[in-house]
């Protein structure tokens, strides 16, 4: 099967939002740590699968955003993943450097309780 043919497998799987979004999870892969989550449209989606780099929408910024494009943190997709209702996706990933905005390593890096 053709990378396009796939691709467009794929997104008739992905049951986007009313606003053309679905969540991501972004996990490091080997270790499981959850990273951060983003939203992707279609056009994310797509980039990410061609690419392997992970692109998300910005939601605040109305456009679409490679991971570590201004940052040099990029985030290197190993495998995607799809929940069983189709609303959420799972990305396992090589991460470089923090993936939180902030210089963390993990946007949940607060803990609000134990």
């Amino acid at each position: 099967m053709a990378i396009a043919d796939a691709i467009e497998s794929y997104l008739a799987k992905i049951a986007f939002n009313a606003d053309g979004l679905v969540p991501v999870i972004a996990q490091r892969h080997g270790t499981n740590e959850v990273l951060m989550i983003a939203w992707m449209d279609r056009e994310a989606f797509i980039n990410t699968m061609r690419t392997g780099q992970m692109t998300y929408w910005s939601r605040s910024r109305k456009k679409l955003w490679r991971k570590g494009e201004t940052s040099g943190n990029t985030q290197t997709l190993r495998e995607m993943h799809i929940d069983c209702d189709g609303d959420a996706l799972l990305a396992l990933v090589d991460q470089v450097g923090p993936a939180c905005h902030t210089g963390e390593m993990t946007c949940f890096f607060e803990k609000l309780k134990s």
